[in-house]
């Protein structure tokens, strides 16, 4: 493997890192506000209408992100290879 391609592999595997720790926070925080909050909400349509839009905060949050890891993959040689050579080309012009 060349050293531009485990560049490439840890700056993705770094994302895919960056990206998991962010849905765990995500569903944290969301579940920690939905069960503080609860004894407070009144009415149990109003606790559905909740339940409901924090259901489809996270799901459709965690697709998002999920979807981007995605996208990452299937094109991580032009992506971070971009950054790469773009980080290199900056730093030897500061040298």
């Amino acid at each position: 493997m060349s050293d531009l391609q485990r560049r490439v592999e840890a700056l993705y595997r770094s994302d895919v890192r960056g990206s998991m720790l962010l849905i765990v926070c995500l569903w944290a925080t969301i579940l920690f506000v939905l069960f503080m909050t609860w004894p407070y909400v009144p009415d149990a349509g109003i606790k559905l209408v909740v339940a409901v839009a924090a259901a489809a905060v996270l799901i459709f949050n965690t697709a998002a992100i999920l979807a981007m890891v995605n996208h990452y993959k299937e094109d991580k040689d032009f992506i971070y290879g971009l950054d790469i050579k773009n980080a290199d080309a900056y730093r030897n012009r500061k040298s």
